[in-house]
């Protein structure tokens, strides 16, 4: 296929309307670097989807850096304390005051992303939702493509200098470019929901319990996120209001330590916690960022924080060669980027061990090596330090 004259031609087409697309499109755009971004669902259901909520220090940074912070300095939360609930007791950790660590930001991240798309438009960007990319072409020349389809059905053509692909760990993006992946499949799922009641205390409670995990995630005074691990045997979507609270509070130990405040689930969802590692996430003039670039499991609060730091990180790569012709900082995206996606990683599977329970022939003996790691985060300094410099750094 060849890039018609009527086809729109850009520096640079972003795959995704999700944190990174976002982020990296007005970064550029502020930088009077031509911008699209295509995203395939409508601008209503990208500004009232439910996600990540947890904005790591360095997040807030780079968004008040780049003038995108004014949603979440008015009307975002932080948190520095979570709570960690077993069988042998509660206890909290205050991990933003250990070693000067600053605290997290809860801002939901529909918030985030109705900011980023005003702040986009507002900045001249051209940001067109309902549209698919069907194909991806000639990544590996001087002037790469999309065949773009709108929601009217009619297709056309999109040139770029550059192809960034924030379209996700199912997108066209990371199905085109081909480069050494590294997957490891949990086989853990968890039941998340969002449900219409305060939370029970303002930290985020981790419940380690031999039924499953169970946390607790405020968003907002009235509104709080909670994740259930459930079996593959059976359907939790199915499952009644009734149940779903009364294992919350199993797990929570709400007969010890108080009550939860229940209300209404509005959402509920499954999320299978799987991890994989891609190097490089470059590829010709093909780049990924966000959940493209490496799918990481919740169990870490990273996903959102490292499409933020990847999409800052690209774009001063990118600037420098539409400027000046300058490709070396751009040449060193992966080399730059991957090392932080696999610290991140490393933590969030060391948070996976930690939170639930072991299973297999030496599920006794682990179990054991579980409550050592939960009494040492109860009681050593430096287990805590190891926490709190992990938990908040992306």
């Amino acid at each position: 296929m060849r890039v018609g004259r009527s086809g729109r031609t850009t520096d640079v087409l972003v795959l995704g309307a999700g944190p990174a697309g976002l982020v990296l499109g007005n970064i550029l755009q502020a930088a009077g670097i031509d911008t699209v971004i295509l995203e395939r669902r409508s601008r209503e259901h990208i500004e009232q989807r439910a996600r990540a909520g947890f904005l790591a220090p360095g997040s807030v940074e780079i968004l008040g850096e780049h003038g995108l912070d004014a949603g979440l300095r008015a009307r975002g939360r932080t948190h520095q304390t979570c709570e960690f609930r077993s069988a042998a007791g509660r206890f909290e950790l205050s991990y933003g005051e250990l070693g000067r660590r600053e605290p997290h930001t809860v801002y939901p991240q529909q918030f985030l992303v109705t900011d980023l798309v005003a702040e986009f438009l507002r900045r001249g960007g051209d940001l067109r939702f309902e549209t698919t990319a069907e194909q991806i072409g000639d990544h590996h020349g001087e002037r790469p493509w999309v065949l773009a389809r709108a929601a009217d059905g009619s297709e056309y053509p999109i040139a770029a200098r550059y192809l960034i692909g924030c379209d996700g760990a199912k997108g066209l993006a990371r199905q085109t470019i081909t480069v050494q992946r590294s997957a490891c499949e949990y086989d853990i799922t968890w039941l998340a929901l969002l449900a219409k009641a305060p939370p029970t205390t303002e930290t985020v409670v981790y419940g380690v319990h031999s039924d499953g995990f169970a946390g607790q995630m405020p968003r907002s005074p009235d509104v709080t996120r909670y994740y259930l691990q459930c079996t593959p045997h059976e359907d939790p979507l199915a499952w009644a209001e009734e149940r779903i609270w009364a294992e919350l509070a199993q797990r929570l130990g709400a007969d010890r330590y108080g009550p939860l405040s229940t209300g209404q689930i509005v959402e509920r969802s499954l999320v299978q916690l799987r991890s994989e590692i891609l190097d490089p996430i470059q590829q010709g003039r093909l780049f990924l960022a966000g959940d493209a670039a490496s799918s990481i499991s919740p169990s870490a609060a990273k996903g959102a924080n490292l499409a933020i730091f990847a999409a800052n990180l690209l774009a001063q790569a990118i600037a420098p060669v539409i400027r000046h012709g300058d490709e070396s900082a751009l040449q060193r995206y992966s080399s730059d980027c991957v090392p932080r996606i696999r610290r991140a990683h490393e933590f969030s599977n060391w948070m996976i061990g930690l939170l639930h329970p072991p299973a297999g022939p030496h599920a006794a003996f682990q179990r054991e090596l579980q409550h050592a790691q939960l009494h040492s985060l109860a009681t050593s300094r430096r287990h805590q330090d190891f926490f709190a410099e992990n938990y908040v750094t992306i």
